[in-house]
């Protein structure tokens, strides 16, 4: 249920089914509306279908049935090269860059949007995912797995993101 005060798109599954060759059933006739700017957690066991469902936002995978629409307009709608660039990411092997440090794996998303400071928003991200700005400066190898993970959401958190997805598994929590 969209509100009006909220921050970021809705996101809404309408009737939305996927279908492999062969038979297989991977997300069966959902419905659900997440109002943006909500956390939701899609809870399952593993092979329930939440990864295919997130997979669905972003056109990686295109259901069978039923429409995925963001803020009410069909992701089935325009390039998907242009929707995926408005939606952040986490990832579960959270994949940052080695050969940069934190603050440039942070700036990527930045950069690659045409930011040209990127100093100021880097630190407010890493304050965003307590993690001290003196990070910056460090390389990924010298971070524990959980202080990686948080360095990837800070990244998916980069501005004018529509939604942001993540398969992660972990019990980390952002304010």
């Amino acid at each position: 249920m969209p509100d009006s005060h909220s921050t970021g798109p809705s996101v809404a599954f309408d009737a939305v089914t996927k279908r492999y060759r062969g038979g297989a059933v991977a997300v069966d006739d959902v419905s659900l509306e997440i109002a943006g700017g909500a956390f939701v957690a899609l809870v399952g066991s593993s092979g329930s279908g939440k990864s295919t469902l997130l997979k669905m936002i972003n056109r990686l995978i295109v259901p069978s049935a039923g429409l995925v629409r963001i803020d009410g307009t069909d992701v089935a709608e325009g390039a998907a090269p242009a929707l995926r660039r408005r939606i952040g990411y986490v990832f579960q092997n959270i994949g940052l860059f080695p050969h940069m440090t934190v603050g440039e794996n942070v700036a990527i998303g930045l950069r690659l949007a045409g930011g040209r400071d990127t100093a100021a928003r880097v630190a407010a991200l890493l304050d965003l995912v307590d993690l001290p700005q003196a990070f910056a400066v460090r390389m990924p190898d010298a971070l524990s797995g959980g202080q990686r993970q948080r360095v990837g959401v800070a990244r998916a958190l980069r501005p004018r993101r529509g939604c942001c997805c993540s398969t992660n598994r972990s019990a980390r929590s952002i304010r």
